[in-house]
């Protein structure tokens, strides 16, 4: 699958796009949110001012000031409950420590913030720190359950499922992750793929069970046409 998604989408060098703290609090914001709407509410929430003023700042503020990423409410006291419990624990708002440690409890003390989950947690080591792991978004989930890579789960189950399947090798994990995100927001759309245009659809099993009328992905799965 790698070697077609780079020959439509091109090579993807591993180089961390921002800082690490920048990766993880970005990472909170996009969730049910398009990047567009991500980068704008991170940019409003850093004109708050550095990170013990959003700490400081009524929680109302912070909302307001994330608004237009989706659910702002729920995800202004997550974000200041992240960054808090970060500033006090030994790296304060430093998280190179992270590159030091197993995978594993990496992992476990990301996941343990309030409101960072595996996909999170696995953007910031990968992409920040190249630590061997395989972030599944809902594009990279969406692709692999349709081509038939792993069986219908849910996108916590296929964090596990993926990464036994991939080699350990953070570059190759990477580029498979940026291009599996294009190949999703452009391609295998969430609603009518576009499968004629398909460099994966000679592999795909729901391709091959419903030819060019692959339905939503929401939709269970029917009978052949």
């Amino acid at each position: 699958m790698n070697d077609e998604l780079r020959a439509a989408y091109g090579p993807k060098p591993l180089s961390p796009r921002r800082d690490p703290l920048h990766e993880l609090i970005s990472t909170i914001l996009s969730q049910r949110t398009n990047w567009r709407d991500e980068d704008a509410a991170y940019q409003e929430l850093r004109e708050l001012g550095d990170w013990d003023d959003i700490i400081a700042a009524p929680v109302e503020t912070v909302a307001h000031a994330i608004r237009r990423s989706n659910y702002p409410e729920s995800k202004a006291p997550r974000i200041q409950a992240t960054l808090r419990a970060i500033r006090d624990s030994p790296g304060g708002y430093s998280l190179d420590f992270l590159r030091d440690l197993p995978v594993a409890d990496a992992l476990k003390w990301l996941t343990d913030l309030p409101g960072v989950g595996v996909k999170t947690a696995s953007l910031v080591l990968l992409f920040n720190y190249a630590r061997p792991v395989f972030p599944v978004d809902t594009h990279v989930h969406r692709i692999n359950t349709r081509v038939g890579t792993i069986p219908r789960m849910g996108e916590q189950a296929a964090h596990r499922a993926l990464l036994r399947l991939l080699p350990p090798d953070p570059p190759l994990l990477y580029e498979l992750h940026i291009n599996l995100l294009k190949h999703g927001q452009q391609i295998c759309t969430w609603n009518r793929p576009r499968c004629p245009q398909c460099i994966l659809r000679e592999r795909c099993d729901a391709h091959a069970i419903y030819g060019d009328n692959v339905p939503s992905f929401s939709e269970k799965p029917g009978k052949s046409r």
